[in-house]
């Protein structure tokens, strides 16, 4: 009994596909970001408000505390929220607001995309943290920190950081 040659094409066709999609949930599981708890430093009546848009993993939470630490003591009132809660953002709220992401399939999160062009009025305010593997990735036409998620590399990111944000603040 002889096999037809289109069944073969079609079941090497189908462990391809099994051998991509496994691929791909493997790379999603170990690659993907965590979510970012969210919480709040200081009070919401300050006049100073700074955002933390973040995802969760040992880089970016390094930078969060960072920056959480330096700006606690300085009558700052900080919001640290996951990436995903940009949609009920309304940037008219804070003074400053930090976005850092994580450049995932040759681009930035749906989140974070959505919310740069809906706040293109607000440019002025948002600082922009993108970390990717090559450490150059960022989105066309914005100004974003780039970087790997090296943690030798976490004081120097958040120098930079600060560079931004302080005068946002008008922290000396």
């Amino acid at each position: 009994m002889k096999i037809k040659w289109y069944k073969v094409v079609v079941g090497t066709l189908i462990t391809l596909l099994a051998i991509f999609f496994l691929f791909a949930l493997w790379y999603k599981n170990k690659y993907s970001m965590e979510t970012a708890q969210t919480y709040e430093v200081n009070s919401p009546n300050l006049e100073k408000k700074l955002l933390l848009a973040t995802q969760g993993s040992d880089f970016k939470n390094t930078v969060t505390q960072a920056i959480v630490d330096y700006y606690k003591s300085d009558s700052v009132f900080i919001k640290v929220i996951d990436i995903s809660a940009l949609n009920e953002v309304a940037p008219t709220d804070y003074r400053a607001i930090l976005v850092m992401h994580t450049w995932e399939y040759e681009k930035p999160p749906a989140e974070v995309a959505t919310f740069i062009e809906r706040t293109l009025a607000h440019r002025d305010k948002i600082v922009v943290l993108t970390t990717s593997g090559p450490g150059t990735a960022k989105m066309e036409g914005v100004d974003a920190i780039t970087g790997e998620s090296k943690m030798d590399d976490a004081p120097h990111v958040v120098e930079n950081i600060f560079n931004r944000l302080n005068p946002l603040l008008k922290v000396e």
